[in-house]
């Protein structure tokens, strides 16, 4: 997992969010608190232990987005 996660964070071609959330959990298993992780990645402190609470329940699976109703994203070019 953490060679994953490693890697994710270092891609440039990854989504941001993926990127970002790879950084809080690897972060995470350095001992930082949640305020630091925040302050590091630039994330409210909510959002961070949100991310560390699914990857602590769901692993790696948990750091994906959950499906959504309506019409998909679309950025434009």
């Amino acid at each position: 997992e953490k060679a994953a996660l490693e890697d994710m964070a270092r891609k440039y071609t990854s989504p941001y969010y993926q990127v970002i959330r790879a950084k809080t959990v690897l972060l995470a298993a350095h001992g930082l608190r949640n305020d630091q992780i925040a302050a590091r990645v630039s994330l409210p402190r909510q959002i961070v232990s949100k991310w560390r609470k699914r990857f602590f329940e769901e692993r790696l699976d948990g750091l994906e987005d959950l499906p959504r109703s309506g019409r998909p994203p679309v950025f434009p070019p």
